[in-house]
């Protein structure tokens, strides 16, 4: 069974009922569950997605994500090598819409040999990876 990485995008559709993918995100959500499919993230991910939701959507939602998503995903728990890895790859690129999240989330597929992303950024296709849905 191959690991899939959820992306920030996905999370906050998932979540996010006005978010204009909600549907589509909510029902590939249920669908790698019933799959009992790995789902992967990193710490950078779940910062990132954790700001978002309580910035935007509040502190309910939130609680949703840490209640009943976070129990679901395996996080791989990046230091100061990845890190560091992901920030010169980041400067290398030379490109400002590429994040350090990104890159982070770059490097832990490769890392971890995931070939598939589930997410609404194209920078994850760009990057040469399989995108669901």
């Amino acid at each position: 069974m191959a690991m899939i990485l959820i992306d920030t995008s996905a999370i906050i559709a998932i979540l996010c009922r006005e978010d204009r993918f909600h549907d589509q995100a909510k029902q590939t959500w249920f669908d790698l569950i019933e799959k009992n499919e790995t789902i992967q993230c990193n710490n950078y991910i779940l910062l990132e997605a954790i700001s978002l939701i309580q910035r935007r959507h509040g502190m309910n939602i939130l609680r949703t994500f840490q209640m009943d998503m976070m129990p679901l995903l395996t996080v791989e728990w990046l230091g100061k090598t990845e890190h560091n890895e992901a920030m010169n790859t980041l400067l290398l690129a030379n490109r400002r819409r590429l994040s350090l999240v990104d890159f982070t989330s770059f490097e832990t597929m490769l890392r971890q040999g995931i070939q598939k992303a589930f997410t609404f950024d194209s920078h994850f296709a760009e990057q040469g990876f399989e995108v669901i849905p």
